[in-house]
């Protein structure tokens, strides 16, 4: 023989009822959601810097020289030693003068260059 129970609704500490906290409310799934677009995302971030090598920004013992150009085309060198940083911008002006020639440099056809040193 079944014995029917009546169903009791367990009340928290905070004095709510399991009710409130039921699978019911359509909005539950939007916080695993947000969780999962984190991770994403700290994710792709990670990727980024590995792909680029670009954990060497934060290393204090790194050197890294970067030669970015803007669409008028003036010239800016960014260097990096250890903790100081420098920009310089380079003008046509500047770069005129007395110098020695140190080799050639070479753009293949898949766009990689090649500097040949000369002896």
């Amino acid at each position: 023989m079944k014995y029917y129970q009546k169903k009791r609704s367990h009340s928290g500490p905070s004095g709510h009822s399991a009710r409130a906290f039921s699978d019911n409310d359509p909005l539950t799934g939007l916080a695993n959601l947000f969780d999962i677009g984190l991770v994403f995302i700290v994710g792709l971030i990670f990727t980024l810097f590995t792909a680029y090598h670009l954990q060497d920004l934060f290393s204090e013992k790194s050197e890294i020289t970067l030669m970015k150009k803007s669409q008028s085309g003036q010239l800016e060198i960014i260097t990096k030693k250890g903790r100081q940083i420098k920009a310089m911008k380079v003008s046509p002006e500047k770069a005129q003068g007395q110098g020695q020639r140190l080799g050639v440099a070479y753009r293949l056809q898949d766009g990689t260059m090649v500097y040949v040193p000369e002896e």
